[in-house]
């Protein structure tokens, strides 16, 4: 396992964190727990939750396990997020002061903890006005709450208005983005990832292996059978595994992977995950798993170390397709420039 700096703070974690959006729904709690224990005893440091997952379940049972290991509550990192609903109610939703007050305090109590050490807004709020927001993030940091907050699923833009309204008002600045990011998802490279790199924010990329897709457990033309995570219910999920499966890109990039892994003789899943744990702005690779066979096969992409021609081939064939502007090959060309001169 490495270590890298939490985003632009002093704050350490492991480059792969553990996804817990699993438990309490695919994993039980037993299963939970032994995957809490597998993780911290091959390195890791970094716990990702958040409130909505399984309604709170799956930080109760983080707190549950913090509690039963004190020895390791020093060494956890511990990641949680706010702003989907809680409830049926008008403002049981959003980044309001009111809701994120409630939120974070229901947050911290169910983790049985003093303060959170990564507190995440899960989504952009077109309601409520970012300086409250902020605002009250800062408070939250000033007041002990939080250490640091960070964001989910913003864009570019949304990024860099966040980062420069904080300090243009002397507030505490975000750390973290959290993306969906992998061989199959890219698209974050045009404009999310350069505002990254600009704020010094470091990435937490979740889905790495792009639901699936790159761990080969799809075949080509094969639809899934039973439960799928590829959407939220089987129509969406069927919805989506046909776009995919329709698109020859995608086999490319398995084809690829899978030979890379041949080589190796690793899990494709292993290969995927570091590529994208070696990506500019990334801090920490979110593995979701749900159980511990499952978890080791992706933690020991930890020690998988691919050539640079390895590494150039995956990002050549994953190169996710762009129209002529703003992102095309001439769009780039008049966003560079040659030291010598000349185009």
């Amino acid at each position: 396992m490495q270590y890298r700096t939490l985003g632009n703070s002093g704050a350490v974690v492991s480059n792969y964190a553990l996804g817990t959006m699993t438990f309490g729904a695919e994993a039980s709690e037993e299963q939970s727990r032994a995957i809490l224990d597998a993780y911290f005893e091959a390195g890791g440091n970094f716990i990702d939750t958040a409130d909505v997952y399984s309604s709170g379940v799956s930080e109760e049972i983080i707190g549950r396990w913090l509690a039963d290991r004190p020895e390791l509550r020093d060494r956890a990192v511990v990641a949680t997020k706010g702003r989907f609903p809680m409830g049926q109610a008008p403002n049981d939703v959003g980044t309001s002061r009111r809701h994120l007050g409630r939120a974070l305090d229901d947050s911290l109590r169910r983790l049985g903890v003093e303060q959170i050490d990564l507190y995440q807004l899960h989504a952009w709020d077109p309601v409520t006005p970012l300086e409250e927001t902020l605002r009250f993030l800062h408070d939250a940091v000033s007041s002990g709450k939080i250490a640091y907050y960070g964001f989910s699923n913003f864009l570019g833009w949304q990024l860099t208005k966040a980062v420069h309204v904080a300090k243009a008002h002397g507030w505490s600045a975000p750390v973290t983005l959290q993306p969906q990011y992998s061989l199959l998802v890219r698209e974050i490279e045009s404009e999310i990832v350069p505002a990254s790199l600009d704020a010094g924010i470091g990435l937490l990329p979740w889905s790495p292996l792009g639901g699936g897709w790159l761990s080969g457990k799809y075949k080509r033309d094969q639809p899934p059978a039973g439960a799928t995570r590829l959407g939220e219910n089987p129509k969406r999920g069927m919805e989506a595994w046909e776009a995919r499966n329709g698109d020859p890109r995608t086999w490319d990039v398995i084809d690829e992977v899978q030979e890379t892994a041949g080589r190796h003789g690793v899990s494709p899943s292993q290969v995927a995950l570091a590529w994208l744990a070696d990506r500019p702005a990334v801090t920490s690779v979110i593995l979701g798993a749900r159980n511990t066979e499952q978890l080791a096969d992706n933690l020991a992409a930890a020690d998988l170390r691919l050539t640079d021609a390895e590494m150039d081939r995956l990002t050549e064939v994953s190169q996710p397709r762009v129209g002529v502007y703003p992102y095309g090959p001439m769009a780039q060309e008049q966003r560079s420039r040659k030291l010598e001169g000349g185009r």
